[in-house]
């Protein structure tokens, strides 16, 4: 998560926001890492989950990562939690719950719909305070001081 929480900064640094996701091997590799860039990148689906799984994929050659295990620090939203449905992400470990936007254990929760393809074992709160703050810090500097 500690390298998760750096591309969270990194893309806080960018005018992103700051979320971050890592992708494991079995051996322990990080295989992908990545922050958000929908701005930069002028794509809404350029999230860091999505990002992190499409280097991920490229490097093992295959749409599918039944071993992997990610790690981000914001709960993914249903566009991130489908994706990583359909690549078959074994594990997801996530720092900050998401009320407003999650698909995970809010909103959507895209895993215990009937029609989910797959169900990767899931561990939230980790390093969820850190995570929170940064998220907290990026949007209070952003916000109108008269408001």
């Amino acid at each position: 998560m500690d390298k998760a929480l750096i591309e969270a900064r990194a893309a806080a640094d960018r005018g992103e926001v700051p979320v971050g996701a890592v992708i494991v091997a079995p051996d322990g590799r990080i295989v992908a890492s990545a922050g958000n860039r929908t701005r930069e990148l002028n794509d809404p689906t350029a999230h860091a989950e999505i990002l992190a799984l499409r280097a991920a994929c490229a490097e093992a050659g295959s749409e599918r990562l039944p071993d992997h295990d990610l790690y981000v620090t914001l709960e993914p939203c249903a566009m991130c939690a489908a994706a990583l449905a359909a690549a078959r992400i074994r594990r997801i470990y996530y720092g900050a719950a998401d009320p407003k936007s999650g698909g995970v254990a809010h909103g959507a929760r895209v895993f215990t719909h009937k029609q989910a393809h797959h169900v990767p074992e899931v561990y939230d709160g980790i390093a969820g305070q850190e995570a929170a703050d940064l998220l907290k810090a990026f949007f209070a500097a952003r916000r109108d001081p008269r408001e």
